[in-house]
């Protein structure tokens, strides 16, 4: 009686549980945000490094809203710069991102699976040829020590097969592929709201010439209140003529609206 007495609320903090795509690695799980909360990622940032010393910066702020039970919709604008050597520098808008994921069950023994598509505008001057929708599965299992989700994304759509052309390069700054598939496995730490991360993908590029490029990551994401967490990783492009190192980093803000439960 007296410990009840004298208990106060704990705030709950799940934020750093439910993983999106990029933040930090490329693999995510199957929950969506929860009904009418709202989410500002406010300035998840990706630097990739190749062989040549080239830089390649992009940042992508994205709004995403708990439209219906198990719902999300987003927004997402990608930013790029871009270093094509010999001091030639490129920036702008990289297109509109703007998807829809739907949760389809609970996860009970059978894993939580979710459908997601996206449709990539061809908006700014770095922005994409022509839209590219997308669809994508997800699954994700809850193990006591563990938990593993699994990818499969495929894009429609032709590429641009004009060399150097603008589009091109968008292309690449948003890191649109023909396909992807990969799976990850992520430890929560409850008490503290940490989570650790890894991943293990393959990709392959529009072009028909592209060759399926295997992709590996680490990241933690860290719940630093109720309403923000951030994140970070590190990842790693294994084959491939372009070999290059990436870092992720980025924080999101979760809120409602005041007169909505």
């Amino acid at each position: 009686m007296l410990a009840a007495g004298i208990a106060t609320p704990l705030a709950a903090q799940t934020d750093y549980y439910n993983t999106d795509a990029g933040r930090p690695i490329r693999i995510e799980d199957a929950y969506p945000i929860e009904r009418r909360a709202f989410e500002l990622q406010a300035a998840p940032l990706r630097l990739e490094r190749n062989r040549g010393g080239q830089y390649r910066w992009g940042i992508e702020p994205e709004f995403a809203y708990g439209i219906f039970p198990r719902t999300q919709v987003e927004v997402g604008v990608p930013l790029a710069w871009i270093d094509a050597g010999l001091g030639a520098r490129t920036t702008g808008v990289a297109g509109i991102d703007i998807g829809i994921l739907h949760n389809l069950n609970v996860e009970t023994r059978l894993p939580a699976l979710a459908i997601a598509a996206d449709v990539l505008l061809p908006v700014g001057n770095l922005g994409p040829d022509k839209a590219y929708p997308s669809l994508k599965g997800i699954a994700t299992k809850t193990f006591s020590w563990a938990r593993f989700h699994v990818n499969g994304q495929y894009t429609f759509g032709e590429a641009d097969e004009t060399p150097g052309a603008a589009p091109a390069i968008g292309a690449q700054a948003v890191e649109v592929s023909r396909w992807l598939a990969g799976v990850a496995v992520d430890r929560p730490f409850p008490l503290r709201s940490v989570l650790l991360t890894g991943e293990l993908y393959a990709e392959r590029g529009l072009h028909d010439a592209d060759e399926t490029e295997w992709n590996a990551g680490l990241g933690t994401r860290y719940q630093l209140s109720p309403r923000w967490a951030v994140d970070a990783g590190l990842g790693r492009r294994l084959t491939g003529a372009d070999q290059t190192w990436s870092l992720t980093a980025g924080g999101a803000f979760a809120f409602g609206l005041p007169w909505s439960r």
